[in-house]
């Protein structure tokens, strides 16, 4: 696995570099027009994110790649598949949606709770 969490405008990360069934975590680059992925990784990857809506419109990898094949919750719910393959490369780049970070504040207040009784 790999995690990427820049602020670059153009690829730090490139496909040459990663072998078979490389997971990779995009959480950088958050403009338009801001590159964390070189065009190989994009055109070999299989590609999931958030909100096809958000990724498209904030996101320059994933308006560089032109395409996203399924959104995590499909996944999660079982409407499209995740890997299918130990050999394949995949790609969650994440935008940020805010659902996330409150789903998560909320399972983190819960614990905290739940130890202080």
């Amino acid at each position: 696995m790999v995690v990427v969490a820049t602020t670059s405008r153009v690829p730090v990360l490139f496909g040459q570099w990663l072998s078979p069934g490389t997971h990779i975590n995009a959480v950088g680059a958050p403009r338009p027009t801001w590159r964390e992925l070189d065009d190989e990784i994009l055109r070999t990857a299989r590609i999931y994110v958030e909100s096809r809506e958000a990724a498209t419109r904030e996101s320059g990898d994933i308006i560089a790649a032109g395409r996203v094949d399924a959104e995590i919750g499909e996944v999660v719910t079982g409407a499209m598949r995740g890997r299918e393959s130990a050999g394949e490369l995949t790609l969650f780049k994440s935008v940020g949606v805010a659902v996330e970070d409150v789903v998560t504040a909320d399972l983190v207040y819960r614990k905290a709770r739940a130890q202080r009784v």
